[in-house]
């Protein structure tokens, strides 16, 4: 069960904003279905279904966020294993995939995929995706011909209602030494890119041709794993990557660190600003700026790789990270964020069909997404980070953390996030066991002077919540819960939770409370729903 407010403890501590937040000339304004996902090629089946057999949660889950977005999430279909795929016209499954756990132990290696894979992009209304093509090959002497087999299967499926984008490789700056020799460079590539592209697009002339419109012919790349690998981002575009002038997304990848670190927890890792926004500064400080034309985006993202490790990627401390990532990254000019999944993954959002390892259910990221979701809203809201004061030696540069968002054109501010980042754990300790922490949950006071005219007397407030940042369940959104087995992961409203509360408004300016481990989001035009469409 949820902790009310109210019982969390007795001390406080007040952190105040400086100066007005109300108007922001550094605000920025993401594109459209900024809160998007990444779903592992092979597990691609798993989360969407097939014609007979759609998986109508995850579809619930997407509509959940399309309620508040005004859009459902773009879907970008790839990862490691699009490049491990090899087309078989007479595998009468979607997939076959077969585990190497000396490679990877959460994804199979070598992959067959039929023509009924194709189904898979049917079984989502109003979504649209990116099809990742195999560039890489794993050594696999078909990997031409199935380019050349699958694209007429792969854009019949899409057409134009269902076509993002698409991309051709997954992360080729990791190829060496997997798949490519030593000396492969920033030029070899490009020449292979260049070349499979131009391939792509003659099988489009003659199977769909009217997706080679300047709406619907385009890709996403160079989608690289990081910023100091093999291959070099600034040089790749310098070699002509976009020779051919159909980039249409500056595409990369990010996670704030990985699973097997060494010192990797949640206070120092996921919880903390500071980490955080050194992560996404890689992304700021030069590339962003290659090619300025092109939006840059994160193609894939999530919080650790290697798939996330248990008891921290997914936990109600990640969802926490998952907010403070996406709406920092809003704030600083990346236009698009997928976070990544796969079937079985630790970070995943929700885990689509139950295994032998997992259940099917929605995970606490999911949480973080909508909330994230919630505080943007619709196309066209602008963002920007709302400094808090540290003179009073109360707020923290790595747990308090807020963020404005001002209504489309530069209007009025029309919501504050406040996040709280410092770790609270329910259970004693943190184990997870069943002895609760009998430690007080302090409460943070935060002041916002908003410069909001008269005439406004109180705000809505609304919190991502759950009993601490251990938390693997009963997580909430306002009160709502988006669980599997509740209904499948449409919105159900929780009896339990307080919702509907309101704090006064005085002389423009605003106070609330925030618990250890919570995030809250003061709505000045009475809030955006559930999301529940």
């Amino acid at each position: 069960m949820l902790l009310a407010q109210t019982s969390l403890a007795m001390a406080e501590h007040t952190i105040s904003t400086f100066g007005n937040i109300a108007t922001s000339i550094n605000a920025i304004q993401p594109l459209d279905g900024f809160i998007s996902y990444s779903i592992e090629f092979s597990s691609f089946p798993d989360f969407a279904g097939n014609k007979s057999n759609p998986n109508d949660f995850s579809n619930n889950l997407l509509d959940n966020i399309g309620a508040f977005s005004g859009i459902k999430p773009y879907i970008r279909v790839g990862g490691n294993t699009q490049d491990f795929a090899i087309y078989n016209s007479e595998l009468t499954i979607g997939l076959n995939g077969t585990y190497n756990l000396s490679r990877s132990p959460d994804y199979p290696t070598t992959i067959e995929i039929g023509p009924s894979y194709f189904e898979s992009y049917s079984t989502w209304p109003n979504v649209k995706f990116s099809h990742g093509f195999n560039l890489g090959g794993n050594h696999d002497d078909r990997q031409w011909e199935t380019l050349l087999e699958t694209v007429p299967l792969a854009c019949r499926a899409l057409g134009k209602d269902k076509l993002y984008l698409w991309e051709y490789g997954n992360e080729p700056d990791l190829f060496v030494p997997a798949v490519r020799a030593s000396g492969y460079n920033e030029s070899d590539y490009v020449a292979e890119w260049l070349n499979g592209t131009r391939a792509i697009r003659s099988v489009l002339e003659t199977s769909c041709p009217d997706l080679l419109d300047n709406d619907t012919y385009g890709y996403l790349a160079p989608s690289f794993a990081g910023t100091t690998n093999h291959l070099n981002a600034p040089r790749t575009w310098a070699d002509g990557i976009d020779a051919d002038g159909d980039i249409k997304l500056f595409s990369s990848h990010n996670y704030v660190s990985g699973a097997e670190t060494p010192g990797v927890t949640l206070q120092n890792t996921l919880m903390n600003h500071t980490i955080t926004t050194l992560s996404v500064s890689a992304h700021t400080a030069d590339n962003a700026t290659i090619q300025p034309g092109i939006p840059y985006i994160l193609g894939e993202t999530n919080s650790l790789y290697h798939q996330g490790r248990p008891g921290l990627s997914n936990s109600f401390g990640a969802a926490l990270w998952a907010v403070d990532f996406a709406i920092h990254c809003a704030a600083v000019g990346i236009g698009r964020v997928h976070f990544h999944m796969g079937t079985d993954y630790r970070y995943a959002s929700w885990q689509p069909i139950a295994t032998n390892k997992t259940t099917v259910g929605t995970k606490p990221p999911y949480y973080g997404n909508i909330a994230a979701a919630a505080f943007l809203g619709s196309a066209g809201t602008l963002v920007a980070p709302a400094p808090l004061s540290s003179g009073n030696n109360n707020a923290d540069a790595d747990t308090d953390v807020a963020y404005a968002a001002y209504e489309p054109d530069g209007g009025a501010l029309a919501r504050i996030l406040v996040l709280n980042l410092r770790a609270y754990n329910y259970t004693l300790n943190g184990t997870g066991g069943e002895e609760l922490n009998p430690v007080p949950r302090p409460l943070r006071r935060y002041r916002f002077i908003t410069g909001l005219g008269a005439g406004l007397e109180e705000a809505l407030v609304r919190r991502l919540r759950a009993n601490g940042s251990d938390a693997v369940t009963g997580v909430s959104w306002d009160g709502w819960s988006y669980d599997y087995e509740l209904d499948r992961g449409k919105p159900v409203r929780l009896e339990n939770v307080t919702v509907g509360e309101k704090i006064g408004v005085v002389d423009g300016a605003v106070e609330l409370q925030v618990a250890d481990s919570e995030a809250a989001v003061v709505d000045f035009g009475g809030g955006s729903g559930s999301g529940s469409g």
